[in-house]
């Protein structure tokens, strides 16, 4: 029998290790379609040097300079003040104004505000004014800005949130040393006002180019000035580039392959920076031997990874454009005119997008699926002829192995969303994150010893009916009724963003991933109830965790020297760092993380129905302690795999960065991985077990309001309803909240609405922390009565609320805020208002004994 496992064994291993070495997908980024561009109406005339920006979804490009008669026919340059207007990308140009005097090659950027224009020169002298240009209602508006601290021309910017950070430059036409300036401009302060900070570590520079990505201003190349052998200014062409993070200062990054001086940049997606063409300098001493004959600029484009710190190609524009901007236009990015070779200006607006490709999956993939999600439906079928009784649909008749349970309380935790999360945590960042998942071993004593036996002696259906034999009815429905709105508050958001990393990775339009899961969640939920949402988790667990281990030994097998060269890469790179030693409650400190977790945690094990809800599904205490257990043994292991997982991610990455997609989002990085790189049929698999995980969030949330809207509300207000009716309500119940959570995320995906559903979820948010207060002031005094609880509970919202709003505390330690507030008012207030105190037989771990045992 021995013998025969380690056979298997090894069969599984040489499985594993010969689809590891199946040959990766092609690299995106070595194509030359991996943008797509077309044009846009022509500027009126031949232009660069011109401050560009868009406001009131219009692109405004103002000033610029050109040569009417080209520079090896004798020309000189001529510099502009008009302001050209495109109202749409259909439309026409038109002059809407002009500026105070000629400008060209001043910095601009984009903001909420209008776009910001930054010194500049008319080629006898440089400038220091600052000025905002507005569109709206068909009409310009030019309104002074505070002037820069000197005068610049040939600088770089860009706009970091509401300041805007400006770099480099040259101070007079005659200057032939660059400048090594960095100023910001904070656009949020009442009367704003340029400050200086201290540079990048490299040296001076004009004709940077500059991008912000992933909370940081980075700058990128540019040339050095000196004096030449003429005395007047000469050119040293940089490649070098810096970071510069408002909190920690500068960092170098790698070099670009090449210059890319006077080229375009801004940043895409989560973790991209595309540069456009630039000055590499070659053939930069043939100018004038050359003339029109010049080949121009480099077409290239790069892009450059913030998070795995490379650079590859992205193919070529359709003509170099230099000394210009990039602006973006909605999904386009829009680049306006420009110098396309030494001594000649172009008319041409470029615009590029950012395609989301997607890898199709193949027949077997959709087989896969299809066969795995028709297995949840006919899960629920064979389950519905178990479900006669509220009890059933409920509890699964108290019938459900604790091992079972164990996984599905896992299974809850490990959400779609969750799954994805730390894999791509792990990957942009560290291994800091890991001190908050041993936290359940601390707590799985506690919760068995002293809130397990309340949930399971007193024979309840709910956790909140704990709440009201402990202190009133109010306590009780205030805790429910913050439990629901949590869970809808949820609902749309668990399935929505799966949704919008399952398209991406399967071309699926995200409204059909939406439907697929809402629809499917709700029929198994409605037939099959609790045991179904048990029964598929389990199997949902199983398939996840098989994925992202054969995923891991895939990753290790496309990276040249294995486990071996990943361990290596990511400790050169600090990516196992794990404790950041500090008192400093705004940053992830190691007690910061550990301390918050501890009471993150002790939330949903101690106060959530859709966890509790498992504890009571097994046949007695004894087992549900079991499932306890076993979902506690389960978390650090597979914390220890998801970030094993994220680190292998960034090292393969890092050795391949054309295999990522720049329009992707980096939560879905390991989701791009399973439909990039896993064998057809495995990625179709795992796929339908992100599908499921999703699926679990909504039917989990599904199934455990229901029974809280039947067991708190309905059933409390109207007592001796006959059981089956009181079933069907449960199941319409669950009905109308799978129709609510599809359509809220339906809605989600139509309408852009995130900063008022991140609102809602916040304002929601706030109860948590009141809730375990309650639950810990039932359990741990003996004084606390309904009045102090409530109290408690509403004053641990305000404060909690406050803390947001005032404070920088780090939202790790936001559960502990509320927790501690409503423990400490609810007991203060019990004692200062010592009315409608409760019989506590049975109520709190000094009486626990004299409860009965179920």
């Amino acid at each position: 029998m021995r013998s025969r496992s380690v056979k298997r064994l090894a069969a599984w291993v040489v499985c594993v290790l010969s689809l590891a070495s199946i040959a990766p997908a092609a690299e995106i980024a070595s194509a030359e379609s991996a943008l797509d561009w077309g044009h846009l109406p022509d500027l009126p005339m031949p232009l660069s040097g011109t401050m560009a920006g868009v406001s009131g979804d219009a692109l405004i490009v103002a000033g610029g300079a050109n040569f009417p008669v080209p520079l090896f026919e004798g020309g000189t340059k001529v510099w502009y003040d008009a302001v050209h207007v495109l109202p749409s990308k259909t439309g026409t140009w038109r002059q809407a104004g002009k500026l105070d005097h000629s400008l060209a090659y001043a910095a601009s950027v984009t903001t909420d505000h209008g776009v910001v224009c930054m010194g500049g020169s008319d080629g006898k002298r440089h400038y220091a004014d600052v000025f905002m240009l507005t569109w709206r209602d068909g009409k310009l508006d030019r309104r002074p800005l505070p002037p820069l601290p000197r005068p610049c021309a040939y600088a770089a910017a860009a706009v970091l949130g509401e300041t805007i950070y400006h770099a480099g430059g040259q101070e007079t036409p005659e200057a032939t040393a660059s400048m090594k300036t960095f100023w910001a401009l904070d656009l949020s302060r009442p009367e704003p006002a340029w400050r200086e900070l201290e540079p990048w570590p490299g040296p001076g520079r004009i004709l940077p180019v500059a991008a912000v990505q992933d909370g940081t201003f980075h700058v990128i190349s540019g040339a050095d000035l000196h004096a030449g052998k003429d005395g007047k200014a000469a050119r040293t062409y940089l490649a070098d580039g810096y970071r510069y993070r408002p909190k920690s200062g500068w960092k170098t990054i790698a070099d670009a392959p090449r210059p890319v001086v006077a080229g375009e940049a801004t940043g895409v997606g989560q973790s991209h920076i595309l540069v456009f063409t630039g000055d590499d300098g070659a053939n930069v001493d043939r100018i004038m031997e050359l003339k029109d004959k010049h080949p121009g600029f480099s077409r290239d484009v790069l892009a450059y990874h913030t998070i795995t710190n490379t650079w590859v190609s992205m193919g070529t524009m359709p003509a170099s454009l230099v000394t210009t901007n990039a602006v973006r236009w909605g999904s386009d990015i829009v680049i306006p005119g420009g110098e396309d070779r030494p001594g000649h200006r172009s008319a041409a607006v470029l615009r590029a997008e950012i395609p989301k490709t997607a890898k199709q999956l193949g027949t077997l993939d959709f087989i896969v699926l299809g066969v795995y999600l028709a297995a949840l439906v006919l899960m629920g079928v064979y389950f519905s002829r178990r479900e006669k009784t509220t009890d059933d649909f409920f509890l699964a008749g108290r019938r459900v192995p604790w091992w079972a349970a164990g996984l599905s309380i896992f299974g809850t935790q490990l959400s779609a969303i969750t799954f994805m999360a730390i894999p791509a945590k792990v990957y942009a960042t560290d291994w800091a994150y890991i001190l908050g998942h041993p936290c359940i071993l601390i707590l799985a004593p506690v919760v068995v010893y002293l809130y397990l036996p309340f949930y399971r002696r007193l024979n309840v259906t709910t956790a909140y009916e704990y709440l009201e034999k402990r202190f009133n009815l109010a306590v009780r429905l205030f805790g429910s009724a913050a439990f629901i709105l949590f869970q809808l508050g949820r609902m749309g958001i668990v399935l929505y963003l799966p949704a919008i990393a399952l398209s991406a990775v399967t071309g699926a339009s995200v409204t059909l991933c939406i439907l697929i899961m809402g629809v499917l969640c709700t029929i198994y939920t409605v037939l099959g109830g609790i045991e179904a949402v048990i029964w598929t988790d389990v199997l949902q667990v199983i398939v996840l965790m098989g994925g992202a281990l054969l995923s891991l030994f895939i990753v290790a097998g496309r990276v040249d020297g294995g486990f071996g060269q990943i361990a290596s890469t990511a400790w050169a790179e600090g990516k196992f760092h794990v404790f950041t030693v500090s008192w400093d409650y705004t940053i992830t400190a190691f007690w910061v993380v550990f301390v918050g977790n501890l009471f993150i945690t002790l939330g949903p094990y101690t106060t959530d129905q859709a966890v509790i809800q498992r504890y009571l599904t097994t046949s007695n205490e004894k087992e549900a302690a079991k499932s306890i257990w076993t979902n506690a043994a389960l978390a650090v292991p597979a914390a220890l795999l998801f970030f094993s997982l994220g680190t292998a991610l960034y090292v393969f990455y890092k050795t391949h960065p054309g295999f990522l997609n720049p329009a992707l989002d980096t939560d879905a990085v390991f989701p791009w991985f399973i439909s990039r790189q896993l064998p057809v049929g495995v990625a179709g698999l795992v796929i339908a077990g992100l599908f499921a995980a999703a699926m679990s969030s909504l039917d989990s949330s599904m199934n455990s309001m229901a029974t809280a809207m039947v067991t708190d509300w309905y059933r409390r207000f109207k007592p001796g309803l006959e059981d089956h009716h009181c079933l069907n309500v449960a199941r319409w119940l669950t009905v109308i909240l799978g129709a609510f959570g599809t359509g809220t995320a339906l809605y989600m995906a139509q309408v852009d609405i995130p900063s008022l559903w991140d609102l809602f979820t916040k304002v929601i948010g706030l109860l948590g922390g009141s809730l375990s207060g309650l639950f810990a002031l039932g359990v741990f005094t003996r004084r606390a009565n309904g009045v102090g609880g409530l109290i408690g509970a509403i004053v641990s919202v305000i404060v909690l609320y406050l803390v947001q709003q005032y404070t920088h505390i780090h939202f790790f330690l936001y559960a502990m805020v509320g927790v501690v507030t409503c423990f400490l008012v609810g007991y203060v207030m019990s004692v200062i208002i010592p009315v409608g105190r409760k019989p506590i037989d049975g109520m709190t771990i000094y009486t626990v004994e004299k409860a009965s045992t179920t």
